[in-house]
């Protein structure tokens, strides 16, 4: 199937060449989906991290539950490795009659 680019509004063919370009840069695209998920959990992990940071201060004692869900946010890219596992953290609900819809659905994003 031929591809084209579009040069001042005409549709142009792309060479052999270009096409071969255009397949290696689409590949190399695919090939860091991974590392593209997991950049983003990593900024939600970071969020979340910052939302519970006041916990922290020295005149507040941080419950145990939250030191565990901290733990456990910290510990996101050693827990999960695939990218598999990387779909299931960063699912939404899909469902739009919800009131969470397009929120994260994974139990690990909730503070406890």
């Amino acid at each position: 199937m031929a591809r084209y680019k579009n040069i001042n509004g005409e549709r142009i063919p792309l060479t052999a060449e270009e096409e071969t370009q255009r397949d290696a840069e689409e590949q190399a695209w695919n090939d860091a989906s991974a590392e593209r998920k997991l950049s983003i959990i990593k900024e939600y992990r970071l969020n979340r991290l910052i939302e519970t940071d006041w916990y922290s201060n020295s005149d507040v004692t941080m419950p145990d539950n939250i030191k565990n869900w901290r733990q456990t946010l910290r510990d996101l890219p050693q827990t999960y490795t695939t990218e598999a596992e990387y779909d299931e953290l960063l699912a939404r609900e899909t469902d739009k009659t919800k009131d969470n819809f397009g929120q994260l659905t994974h139990t690990v994003w909730s503070k406890p």
